[in-house]
């Protein structure tokens, strides 16, 4: 998952800014759409980044074993991509930024999946992966199969009918 929309109206550093009012909406709408899927976290992989932790907290995810990582900070997908090879859980939920977080999807995924979206990853795109490996360590490039894919505000849309 790609962290929700942030506040660029704000002053400090870019690791500390935070989300903005839509991006709030956005997380809350993508957390209810991950439990109709039935795919609620054991674990979470997070940068440490301000906008990051209020996204992976306003998914509403309880009793989650979270880790969070400076290293996910704008990290590229390899890097993204070998953390997660250091999961602990069966289902795990990883929240970063762009560009690495969509590259990081692109290549674990053998098939993309047929939306327009994918290949930009718009903020707080999440994109459901299942692997058939052993271990995360056994996680590589190609051996995800992408179960779903949305972005906020098609999930938005699609609950106010």
């Amino acid at each position: 998952m790609r962290h929700a929309k942030s506040d660029w109206s704000t002053s400090g550093d870019d690791h500390s800014r935070p989300l903005n009012a839509r991006g709030m909406k956005s997380a809350v709408a993508m957390g209810d759409w991950v439990r109709q899927h039935n795919w609620v976290p054991e674990q979470a992989l997070c940068s440490s980044a301000t906008r990051t932790r209020q996204t992976l907290d306003l998914l509403g995810f309880d009793d989650l074993q979270t880790r969070f990582e400076r290293g996910l900070y704008l990290a590229e997908a390899r890097d993204m991509i070998g953390c997660l090879q250091t999961a602990q859980a069966d289902t795990v939920l990883m929240v970063g930024h762009n560009h690495g977080i969509a590259d990081c999807a692109h290549q674990l995924v053998a098939d993309w999946p047929d939306h327009p979206r994918f290949a930009d990853y718009p903020t707080c795109a999440t994109c459901l992966i299942s692997f058939d490996i052993a271990d995360w360590s056994d996680a590589a490039p190609g051996l995800g199969r992408c179960t779903e894919f949305a972005i906020p505000r098609e999930v938005i849309a699609a609950a106010q009918k």
